[in-house]
């Protein structure tokens, strides 16, 4: 079973908060019962959205990250550029920006 997102918790226990004090203001409930039962649908509705949540699958849902597929491709995109080139460029600040070149 994968593993839940940071997302889908943030999103899951913000629903069950925000249900829970909800439904507690809408009927006033005082009892036991009534508690528990407004607690017991929160809970049940805050999984609800966090399962429902789409997870964000890589590239054409191999599993990789945004992340890792923004790396590959830089990495392609640099290759063929020397080790030189690529730390000046990365430092550059502005487009136009010579300094970094230069020793």
């Amino acid at each position: 079973m994968p593993r839940p997102t940071a997302a889908q918790f943030a999103y899951g226990s913000a629903t069950v908060v925000v249900t829970t004090l909800a439904l507690l203001l809408l009927f006033r409930t005082e009892s036991g019962i009534g508690v528990a039962a407004v607690g017991t649908t929160a809970l049940a509705l805050g999984l609800l959205v966090a399962v429902r949540l789409p997870r964000h699958r890589g590239a054409e849902g191999t599993g990789r990250t945004a992340t890792a597929d923004a790396a590959s491709r830089t990495h392609h995109a640099l290759e063929g550029v020397g080790a030189r080139e690529r730390v000046a460029a990365g430092r550059s600040s502005a487009p136009g920006d010579d300094h970094s070149l230069r020793r």
